[in-house]
């Protein structure tokens, strides 16, 4: 994958993909050159205005797009049951790509609208449950894939299985990388699951490095610290690369052909450059911790994933 750049991605027309949190940052670059390539494109976004801005944004720069918005808060498991309930128009009983790129990170501590820690509730079970319930229509198509943005700050916290809202005690950089550890898990467990399934479906994970986007100076600015805020807005500009950079390895994970399930793909020296697979912590690849997740996960969400049979010979 030598310097890999948005050339490389394949043509998608006749293709679908859902991106969640694609009205700003990577997940609108990843929706808008998915649509530059053909593909038919849902913005799902957490809020209407600004979806439908990134909307006018994107068509006016991809005048044939063929995209759409639609209301999908991660944080609130009923809005991710309406989502998945009323796709039936979208694309039919089909679905080619599922982006679970949508997260917050490093907030105060917050509860979900079903009592989650916010950054596990959204960024982990809000994508786990979206996952299971379009999982027949990723199913039902071929070539399908489902990509979850992780972030190499998983590499500072493995899941606490035993405190999985962080109740016991919260850091907010602890329960982040917590969370991002969780999305590795999921990939690796749904792997598993899927190839145990007899199904080609590929999961596979992917990280921006350090890119520029809303998601650093949210938690100071939602605390009243302007100084952290001002911190966070410097190193946007003077170290970290574009939202174009850094949605690159997620485009990567997506189209490249013969990607590998269970890969981890982000630029190649960590933070910035082109995608090439990524370091992962050695717990991100443990199948009992990914399947005890997998559990507590079905529990929490009450969410099944109904894998099919594996075929007999």
């Amino acid at each position: 994958m030598t310097r890999w750049n948005t050339s490389h991605i394949p043509d998608q027309t006749g293709r679908s993909a859902v991106v969640t949190g694609a009205n700003s940052g990577i997940g609108y670059v990843t929706a808008r050159e998915l649509a530059r390539r053909g593909a038919r494109v849902l913005l799902a976004c957490r809020n209407e205005t600004r979806g439908a801005a990134a909307l006018e944004r994107l068509r006016s720069e991809v005048p044939t797009a063929e995209a759409e918005v639609r209301p999908l808060d991660l944080a609130d498991l009923s809005s991710v049951r309406d989502f998945a309930a009323a796709l039936d128009d979208f694309d039919g009983d089909r679905l080619d790509l599922l982006v679970n790129n949508a997260g917050v990170m490093a907030l105060p501590y917050r509860t979900t609208a079903d009592g989650f820690e916010m950054q596990f509730g959204t960024n982990h079970l809000g994508h786990f449950a979206l996952t299971g319930l379009l999982l027949p229509r990723l199913l039902a198509t071929p070539g399908a894939r489902v990509v979850t943005v992780s972030s190499m700050m998983h590499a500072i916290a493995n899941v606490a299985l035993e405190d999985l809202n962080s109740v016991r005690k919260y850091g907010r950089w602890t329960a982040y990388g917590r969370s991002k550890s969780a999305n590795l898990l999921f990939v690796h467990e749904l792997t598993r699951r899927l190839a145990a399934a007899g199904s080609h479906v590929i999961a596979a994970a992917s990280h921006p490095g350090y890119a520029a986007t809303n998601l650093q100076a949210t938690g100071p600015r939602m605390e009243g610290r302007r100084s952290a805020e001002r911190v966070m807005e410097l190193g946007n500009r003077l170290i970290a690369q574009s939202p174009e950079a850094g949605a690159l390895g997620t485009l990567c994970a997506a189209t490249a052909p013969h990607m590998k399930p269970d890969s981890f793909i982000g630029p190649r020296n960590g933070l910035r450059g082109a995608p090439a697979s990524s370091f992962r912590a050695p717990w991100t690849k443990n199948d009992s911790i990914s399947e005890r997740l997998w559990t507590a996960s079905e529990q929490l969400t009450d969410v099944r994933y109904d894998f099919p049979p594996p075929a007999t010979s």
